[in-house]
């Protein structure tokens, strides 16, 4: 294919492309032939493009993938044989029943709670994120003073100090907060465009309970007589099956919300063509990629739960205290990385290393570090996970008032505290897992609105303008 010039701030036609004068967004990310070659266009005049070959469809990181599966199966092979000579009866008795009564009552009702805290959310955006930061700040003050309550000088102190830098941190994004909002409406309008990601999330969380599930009992007889070496590596299998299946669920979004925001057509209906083609991409040409991702985390994760499993001196907790904090800040770095290198890798289908490279590079060319830093859309997701854990515990507590006795084979002479507790916590599973897919949607509209700042106005004015002038409002010194 002949080269074709590129005029910076002037549209050029593509030839043979379906999207009009423009050059198209990445074929990786929408129904266009592999031999178009550019993307990261902007006809804006403070727009700096920087023009990037396409990566063609091919399967990256193969390598990871391949190790993924062949640990898979051997996982499976091992579990299965730790199954058959187990004894499973502790499964059995009506506490089963039970537990689907209340799962599937509160499971339901978070359903319902979690969609009207979608349209919600769209109509008093600003005004949540304004409470969620501070809900979060005074949830470090309440930390601190139960852990003065109960004693623990070292949680109360840590609470505190964690209160005061909450509050010198609401003070500097105070004015950020127009502009987070207008991120979370943006990304709220292309998941409701999209609501067949929410049945692709589902799915992969019933995958997580099912490994769960397995890997307990098929290998909790392994912990007795192993050693620390083997235990470690079955925490890192079971820690990269989970962020496996996380992290594709997040290629996946990306990879929607791309073509919602480039070619809208195309990704506006429940289950959209767009949905299919990301979901095929990212388990087939971008899954080894995710492996790659996903097992450097595991590992941070897999020392963790080995470290907290090992410890049995108390001598020495201050100095477990420390690694604690230490291969926390490594995992926080690395998810970090992490969730923006994966909107890279479903947008344009790029190796791991590749996209967190290009994405970093794409943000320090901008000056978006302080773009990039805040956390505000994620506060508030937390805080309506928090709230519909809460209602949907407050129906799990009515069953429970409804049936007094059925935990009662179980050591419970009340059923209305298990009842409220298991409904809090599938209330809030169920809601954190519908509201990733917003928090991954967020992440990538950050990412599509530094790269494509044109497309946005072209095929979303309304929402191109009222996030432009938020932009400025929050950040004058940094040109978009």
């Amino acid at each position: 294919m002949s080269s074709i010039p590129i005029v910076q701030g002037t549209a050029v036609e593509h030839n043979g492309s379906k999207y009009g004068q423009a050059p198209p967004p990445p074929s990786y990310a929408s129904n266009v032939g592999e031999d178009q070659q550019y993307f990261n266009y902007s006809a804006t005049e403070e727009a700096t493009p920087e023009r990037r070959q396409n990566p063609p469809k091919q399967y990256q990181d193969v390598a990871w993938a391949l190790l993924f599966v062949a640990h898979l199966i051997a996982m499976l092979v091992v579990i299965s044989m730790g199954l058959t000579g187990s004894n499973q009866n502790a499964y059995g008795g009506g506490y089963g029943g039970t537990i689907f009564v209340v799962v599937g009552v509160t499971g339901l009702s978070s359903l319902i709670f979690s969609s009207l805290a979608l349209s919600q959310m769209m109509k008093h955006t600003e005004i949540l994120v304004q409470v969620a930061l501070i809900f979060s700040v005074l949830c470090s003050l309440a930390i601190g003073i139960v852990g003065f309550m109960i004693g623990s000088i070292m949680t109360g102190v840590i609470g505190l100090i964690a209160f005061a830098f909450g509050c010198c941190y609401a003070k500097i994004v105070w004015p950020r907060i127009p502009f987070a909002a207008t991120n979370l409406v943006t990304a709220l309008s292309a998941v409701r465009a999209n609501l067949g990601l929410a049945i692709a999330a589902y799915g992969m969380t019933a995958l997580a309970f099912v490994w769960s599930f397995f890997w307990f009992t098929g290998l909790a007889d392994a912990f007795a007589g192993s050693n620390l070496g083997i235990i470690f590596l079955l925490f890192l299998s079971f820690y990269w099956v989970h962020q496996v299946l996380q992290n594709t669920m997040h290629v996946i979004t990306a990879g929607v919300i791309g073509t919602w925001w480039f070619v809208p057509s195309e990704a506006s209906t429940f289950w959209s063509k767009a949905l299919t083609d990301s979901f095929f991409r990212a388990t087939t040409f971008s899954f080894g990629s995710i492996c790659f991702g996903s097992f450097i985390v595991a590992v941070v994760q897999a020392l963790r739960a080995l470290e907290y499993y090992a410890r049995d001196q108390n001598d020495f907790q201050f100095l477990v205290c420390i690694i604690q904090c230490i291969l926390g800040c490594i995992e926080s770095v690395l998810e970090y990385f992490n969730k923006w290198a994966y909107v890279y890798v479903g947008l344009y289908g790029f190796s791991y290393l590749d996209a967190g490279r290009n994405v970093v590079q794409l943000f320090q060319n901008k000056g978006w570090t302080a773009v990039i830093s805040d956390d505000l859309c994620d506060n508030v997701l937390f805080m309506v996970s928090i709230a519909i854990g809460l209602a949907s515990g407050l129906i799990g507590l009515i069953i429970g008032f409804t049936d007094s006795g059925m935990f009662v084979a179980n050591g419970y002479d009340h059923a209305g505290g298990p009842a409220f507790l298991i409904g809090f916590l599938v209330g809030y599973l169920f809601a954190s897992v519908l509201l990733s897919i917003v928090s991954s949607a967020v992440n990538t509209v950050i990412v599509c609105y530094a790269e494509a700042p044109a497309e946005f106005q072209m095929n979303h004015p309304k929402l191109s303008s009222d996030m432009r002038a938020a932009y400025s409002q929050a950040f004058p010194d940094i040109p978009l």
